[in-house]
């Protein structure tokens, strides 16, 4: 386990170079999380005869892309970032890579931010080219959690996302610290679970925008459960008594809002 423990001194989190720009894991798994996430929606679209073509589903995908990385990006400085006031007065700084003329990325995103800009593409998209939302928002449930296990390993691979202190012989040293390999937790909780109940679940859908609304039932309870072994965000620390992460706060709005959804279709449906 002594490799294991201290794969990091091991890692370069640097794939290969572009010229003096160096491209990254969590980059490639990032591209990697995005494209299983498309062909496993043009699988299961042909496979359930949805009737949403391959060509349909590219377009889509750029539409919640755009979507995705504004919300997310958006998300981060709303949620998390200590100098939000900064970059709402300077929003040109949101998306600058470059940092005293050195490229170093962009660094900062909420997943739930990423939902809310992820609803808002979808909802765009279905008004511009009349398709059912909820069909469409059925589809990403099942396929969206295979993309999500590239990147929580991609948040593993960049030493992001560390988790809490721990003695299990398994901790991976972050600095010296041992700590809970917690990406590959939220990898396996928010994404393999997730997907193989739903995968086995969506034969016996019963409404449109189901298995959407289980989806965020289901993400919000796994991550609610790896917060646990996730580090805090350093700049927030903990909420409530001293236990509770914004992650935690945000996945409990999201099981409140998935709930009502889920009721209000099966309602709507009967």
């Amino acid at each position: 386990m002594q490799f294991w423990n201290n794969i990091y001194a091991h890692f370069n989190p640097v794939a290969f170079s572009l010229g003096s720009i160096g491209v990254h894991w969590y980059g490639i798994m990032y591209v990697l999380a995005l494209l299983s996430a498309l062909f496993a929606a043009k699988y299961f679209a042909k496979k359930d005869k949805l009737g949403i073509s391959s060509k349909d589903l590219d377009n889509y995908f750029v539409w919640v892309e755009v979507g995705v990385i504004l919300g997310a990006r958006l998300g981060y400085i709303l949620f998390y970032d200590p100098h939000t006031s900064y970059y709402l007065t300077h929003p040109w700084q949101i998306f600058n890579p470059f940092m005293d003329g050195v490229f170093v990325g962009i660094s900062g995103m909420s997943y739930h931010g990423a939902i809310v800009g992820f609803l808002l593409g979808t909802w765009l998209y279905s008004k511009k080219y009349k398709t059912n939302i909820f069909v469409l928002l059925d589809l990403v449930a099942i396929s969206v959690p295979l993309g999500y296990i590239f990147g929580r390993i991609g948040n593993f691979l960049n030493k992001g996302l560390i988790g809490r202190e721990t003695d299990v012989p398994w901790g991976i040293y972050v600095d010296g610290v041992l700590r809970h390999p917690s990406q590959l937790y939220e990898a396996f909780l928010e994404g393999f679970v997730v997907f193989v109940i739903l995968y086995m679940y969506r034969s016996k859908k019963r409404f449109d925008g189901e298995l959407i609304a289980l989806y965020g039932i289901l993400y919000s309870v796994a991550r609610f459960i790896a917060e646990f072994y996730r580090k805090p965000d350093f700049q927030m620390g903990f909420i409530f008594d001293g236990w509770m992460t914004m992650g935690q706060i945000l996945s409990i709005a999201m099981i409140l809002l998935s709930s009502f959804l889920y009721i209000y279709l099966l309602k709507r449906q009967k």
